[in-house]
């Protein structure tokens, strides 16, 4: 039986939001528009780019979500290009966790709504690479909640629904997990709080990072 653990990037695996949140301004100032609140840049991380512009900015027609996401990718290349990136640390204790897993029989995976280049860029910076046998991005898969990216790496480790959890901090992971019939573990130190992930399909919730080593495994 293979055990197979997917977690989301950002606000679950490493503390990106700052980062997200200047791209984003910057996007929006580009277009000569008025940036959104922080908060409510807060509430879209882990959506793809075009969805998130659609929250963003909901009166505006798809040829605007789109313009706005090339650009939020362009304000990112650009800030990475001149060193203005900030850390993106991992949470505390998360490589504890990973490396307990994986010691334990897990395969792991990730699903986030970053590129193939971005993902690829923050788990080479943290030397977790190899760690995961398996990794899925908004590059080849539609926005979460969809489950196509969950499917996907549940296919490409040979694991099946019944033995996958689902680890992320927003409400768009859990509804994927439920949608996907994977198990969500919700994680309380990203965008989402505990209820909005309860209420969206979590079966359980961590509210510290060493508790995902008991929590990921069905009861």
């Amino acid at each position: 039986m293979i055990r197979l653990a997917v977690f989301d990037c950002d606000g679950t695996l490493v503390d990106s939001q700052a980062n997200i949140c200047v791209a984003c301004e910057r996007a929006f100032e580009g277009a000569k528009l008025i940036p959104p609140p922080r908060a409510a840049i807060r509430r879209i991380v882990g959506l793809s780019l075009v969805e998130a512009m659609q929250l963003l900015l909901p009166e505006a027609d798809d040829a605007q979500h789109r313009s706005l996401a090339t650009d939020y990718k362009n304000a990112f290349h650009a800030m990475r290009a001149s060193g203005e990136l900030a850390d993106e640390p991992l949470f505390e204790g998360i490589a504890e966790v990973l490396g307990t897993l994986a010691d334990d029989g897990w395969k792991l995976g990730v699903a986030t709504g970053k590129s193939d280049r971005g993902l690829a860029h923050i788990l080479a910076a943290h030397g977790i690479t190899e760690r995961f046998v398996t990794l899925q991005t908004a590059d080849r898969h539609p926005s979460k909640p969809d489950p196509a990216m969950l499917f996907a790496a549940i296919a490409e480790a040979g694991a099946t629904v019944e033995t996958t959890a689902m680890i992320g901090d927003t409400s768009f992971d859990m509804a994927m997990a439920r949608a996907a019939g994977a198990r969500g573990v919700g994680v309380a130190w990203g965008y989402h709080d505990v209820l909005e992930l309860s209420d969206a399909g979590a079966d359980v919730v961590a509210t510290a990072v060493p508790d995902l080593l008991h929590m990921v495994a069905r009861p």
